[in-house]
């Protein structure tokens, strides 16, 4: 009885596997058909990407969604949380408190003055102000770690205050 069961369940996939595939048609089947063939297109599209379309993916990759958002910079030597990030930061709070099994680890980052031990310190206290953020908004503590990284990993690589500013960060990585 085991066998005959395993022979149509092979069978049946078997089945489903050809009846979903799909042959590649050439330019020719494509203008007997009627569709329409656009010459020197830049690339794929998604349904509905140019009519207004919603998106569908995961609301942390969505660029119109705060979630999207996942550095929050601050000023030189300091570790308090800027206002322009305060919503950014609540979005995420309201995604993590809603999604009991995500979590993220916040990660401190510095530029390139001051020691070593002093980024560090600096880093650590920049995720700490995030993670104390999001715990205040009602996150669970179990979905946090923290992670210093002081000077050692620039997003921008140069000696001015462009990049030194691109540098002072805490990154949330889910």
């Amino acid at each position: 009885m085991n066998s005959h069961y395993l022979v149509r369940l092979g069978l049946l996939t078997l089945v489903l596997v050809f009846a979903g595939c799909s042959g590649v048609g050439t330019r020719e089947d494509a203008a007997q058909s009627g569709a329409e063939i656009i010459e020197g297109g830049s690339g794929a599209e998604t349904a509905g990407a140019g009519a207004g379309g919603r998106w569908s993916g995961s609301p942390l990759d969505d660029p119109a969604n705060p979630l999207s958002s996942r550095k929050i910079y601050f000023d030189f030597d300091r570790s308090d949380i800027r206002p322009e990030y305060v919503e950014v930061l609540r979005a995420h709070a309201a995604y993590l408190a809603a999604t009991p099994g995500a979590t993220i680890s916040i990660e401190g980052h510095c530029d390139e003055r001051g020691s070593r031990e002093y980024n560090i310190g600096l880093g650590e206290r920049r995720a700490n102000a995030v993670l104390r953020f999001l715990e205040a908004e009602g996150v669970n503590p179990s979905q946090l770690v923290t992670i210093s990284y002081g000077e050692e990993r620039p997003e921008e690589l140069g000696h001015d205050e462009a990049a030194w500013s691109m540098n002072r960060r805490a990154v949330l990585v889910y």
